[in-house]
């Protein structure tokens, strides 16, 4: 895919709606521009969420994740 965006004179460009799909980007996200040997890179910069400290928080000793979660749900539903 070849996408092209004109640079204001500001500096600041509009990335173009299929790029920011595939960079899975929204309003108020950070790009990395990155330079290697044979260019430079774009990538999204993907912080850890604000809020996983704070998982399993409410429920000691129920380890994080899709099956133990669901072990428990069906512990507690008697299946």
């Amino acid at each position: 895919m070849q996408k092209q965006a004109t640079i204001t004179s500001k500096g600041q460009i509009t990335v173009p709606r299929e790029v920011r799909r595939l960079l899975g980007v929204r309003t108020g996200d950070k790009l990395l521009f990155e330079s290697d040997g044979k260019g430079i890179r774009v990538r999204p910069v993907r912080a850890e969420s604000a809020f996983s400290k704070y998982r399993g928080i409410g429920n000691p000793g129920l380890k994080s994740g899709r099956k133990n979660i669901r072990k428990w749900l069906r512990g507690m539903r008697g299946e």
